[in-house]
């Protein structure tokens, strides 16, 4: 008999945005089929939602609770809540959350992490010095074993479309610059291994995106798919890689398009979210690939201005909960 899955491990994230609230939903929405998941964060926080919550001493628990009530490893706050307001008091507690959905992820007891959004400035002032979850995650998993390309690499995902980026949160003026060979190079061996790790696609085809219009019109409208782009395809694809590119980006995301690979490789932020978002704008999911541990969140911020008021989506965060529940199942399996 096959052992049940070990649970997700969820961090509550900023507790003045919408994460207790998306929480909740989530699990209303998943109490029946799973994945079963833990929340690490403020029980009385998310007992105010509206749904039923137990405080479990050990995640090992949650399965058991799971279908009645969200099991919660309680973590209480030090300062009070307000929504829409963050309190520099609980900055401190919402990395301890992640730090411990990580550790409980490195140790087996938890199949994956999902992170609910967190507010970076508060962290900051607190003393973090992350740019933001993937990096902190990163550092966190440093030390810890992996047979594999290191990331971390950004992956979005929606509908039928995975995008993997090459620069992420960077001004545009900058991207061409920091679109090298040695960047490509890493993102699509993250990007390829990951595919058959966490995704069980035994060959899978990857799509790099030109960085310049029309791929550059033969050097007429930018020299780096000549001189950087297309040779790192090359190497990709003599390293055995199903590898085309680089390709116009304006024709890579159609619905036939798509059908032709498996992961887009794009060289800067908009050219990958934009389509990501067209396609979905409710149910994206941020993926991080290339690291010891799975892990995911929902493709978008804190909500502050909504938050409190009841209207906040939960469709990305269920997307993100289901998304590390199948990479971790992938994982186990291989």
């Amino acid at each position: 008999m096959t052992a049940a899955p070990a649970p997700l491990a969820l961090s509550m994230g900023e507790p003045a945005g919408v994460g207790p609230e998306i929480i909740a939903r989530a699990w209303a929405a998943l109490r029946e089929t799973g994945p079963v998941f833990a929340v690490i964060g403020d029980a009385a926080l998310l007992r105010a939602q509206g749904q039923p919550v137990q405080s479990i001493p050990h995640l090992s628990e949650a399965a058991a609770v799971f279908a009645r009530a969200v099991p919660v490893l309680d973590q209480p706050l030090p300062a009070p809540v307000s929504p829409g307001r963050p309190e520099p008091a609980n900055a401190g507690p919402v990395a301890d959350w992640i730090e411990q959905a990580v550790n409980l992820a490195l140790s087996g007891e938890a199949s994956g992490v999902v992170t609910a959004p967190i507010a970076k400035a508060p962290l900051y002032a607190a003393g973090f010095r992350f740019p933001g979850h993937t990096e902190f995650i990163a550092e966190l998993t440093a030390d810890a074993p992996y047979a594999g390309t290191r990331g971390p690499v950004m992956m979005l995902t929606a509908a039928d479309l995975r995008v993997c980026l090459v620069t992420i949160h960077v001004p545009l003026a900058e991207a061409p610059e920091l679109v090298t060979a040695e960047r490509i190079l890493r993102t699509a061996r993250v990007v390829h291994e990951s595919m058959k790790r966490d995704f069980g696609i035994a060959r899978p085809r990857l799509a790099v995106a030109a960085l310049n219009p029309h791929a550059g019109e033969g050097g007429a409208l930018g020299l780096q798919e000549i001189e950087v782009i297309a040779p790192a395809t090359q190497i990709l694809r003599a390293e055995g890689m199903d590898v085309a590119g680089p390709l116009p980006a304006d024709t890579m995301f159609h619905d036939e398009a798509r059908t032709a690979y498996d992961a887009a490789i794009c060289m800067y932020h908009d050219q990958a979210l934009i389509p990501v978002k067209t396609l979905d704008f409710w149910g994206g999911v941020n993926a991080t690939l290339g690291l010891p541990v799975v892990r995911t969140s929902p493709d978008h911020g804190t909500g502050f201005e909504i938050a409190g008021k009841g209207v906040a989506r939960a469709d990305s965060l269920i997307a993100a909960i289901r998304l590390a529940g199948m990479m971790a199942a992938a994982r186990a399996a291989g």
